[in-house]
């Protein structure tokens, strides 16, 4: 191999690998949001993740309020989905 290329390892260390995993796996949850949650395709869409945190946003303030409620369980049922933690809090726009 030519002096001037290196190997991926050389150019990426571990934090940088796990900083981009973490990433990833923050796009999906927006991405599979429907998939977990099919029954609130009409009332809520994933926005973004940003550090743990999901933004939603939600059809109304009704919705929003009972949503708030279940958040603790749609925290759990999003990690369950993905068998880790990638979601912490979950914040309604």
């Amino acid at each position: 191999m030519p002096d001037d290329f290196k190997q991926i390892g050389e150019v990426f260390n571990e934090d940088a690998f796990n900083k981009i995993r973490e990433v990833v796996s923050q796009s999906e949850v927006v991405e599979k949001f429907e998939e977990i949650f099919p029954e609130f395709k009409k009332i809520a869409i994933a926005k973004k993740v940003r550090n743990g945190i999901l933004f939603l946003r939600v059809e109304n303030s009704v919705w929003r309020s009972e949503l708030h409620l279940n958040k603790l369980i749609m925290i759990e049922k999003i990690n369950a989905h993905f068998d880790k933690k990638v979601v912490n809090n979950i914040k309604f726009i």
